[in-house]
């Protein structure tokens, strides 16, 4: 079953769509649920809502998946380059413009207003043990950035493309500033094709930049205490229809 609800979004003053997956006798049970948020909500479950006509799948996955959960889907502003001020924590550059970064605030409403929303709403199980937050590419940053920095909030994060190289400075100065919880996994995974080629005609899973960078932070976040999975997807673009391929590894990591 899926709910779609627009929900106030205070940072910009508007309306965000909410894509909820509820299980499919929801109704029937007086079952409490785990909770997992994503980015692009819009991506996730049907290929008439995606930006680009193609969706993760979820809702297929979901449907055979062996255990149940809730997903809250978090739709973005599709205004010019909105979204990636939306889903920046940090002030940078990027294709030319500056972006000032409305990711803290983002986090602040999910934490604040969203997830408080659907607790109340809906029969879940609130605490972090069952919370999780995931996304691809700039939402791949927030679910890297939500583990973190509210990692009192979120004890999974499912971190797809995130482009670790670009944010490692940033990615260290928080996680320097930040409690770690020794239950906390963290899926990262990034595409062959995506990460550019490797250095000397070496091996991408391990000489791109974007490899190199993300075994380094690897190995901080399980100094940290937390548990760590990495995926390279050979031939992995940058796109849904890669990033589908990934759900039933990451689910499975982060649910097991």
């Amino acid at each position: 079953m899926i709910i779609k609800q627009e929900f106030w979004y205070w940072p910009a003053g508007q309306n965000r769509m909410l894509h909820i997956w509820l299980p499919d006798d929801y109704q029937y049970t007086n079952e409490r649920y785990p909770v997992m948020y994503f980015f692009d909500g819009h991506n996730l479950f049907r290929d008439s809502d995606a930006t680009f006509g193609k969706s993760w799948g979820m809702k297929d996955f979901l449907d055979q998946w062996h255990k149940k959960i809730i997903i809250v889907g978090m739709e973005c502003s599709h205004e010019g380059n909105e979204r990636l001020n939306e889903y920046s924590p940090y002030r940078k550059r990027m294709f030319g413009h500056v972006l000032e970064g409305k990711g803290k605030q983002t986090m602040e409403w999910i934490a604040n207003d969203v997830k408080p929303y659907i607790d109340r709403t809906f029969r879940t199980w609130g605490h972090r043990e069952a919370t999780a937050v995931g996304g691809s590419s700039m939402g791949g940053l927030m679910s890297m950035y939500a583990i973190i920095a509210w990692n009192h909030i979120f004890s999974k994060a499912a971190c797809v493309s995130t482009g670790v190289f670009w944010n490692l400075s940033n990615f260290r100065r928080d996680l320097s500033r930040s409690e770690i919880n020794p239950d906390t996994r963290i899926y990262i995974s990034w595409g062959e094709i995506e990460a550019g080629k490797a250095a000397h005609n070496g091996n991408p899973e391990y000489d791109t930049r974007e490899a190199r960078s993300i075994r380094r932070f690897e190995k901080e976040l399980q100094e940290r205490g937390a548990s760590t999975y990495l995926f390279f997807q050979r031939g992995g673009r940058h796109c849904e229809e890669d990033w589908e391929k990934q759900v039933p590894v990451f689910m499975n990591y982060l649910w097991f």
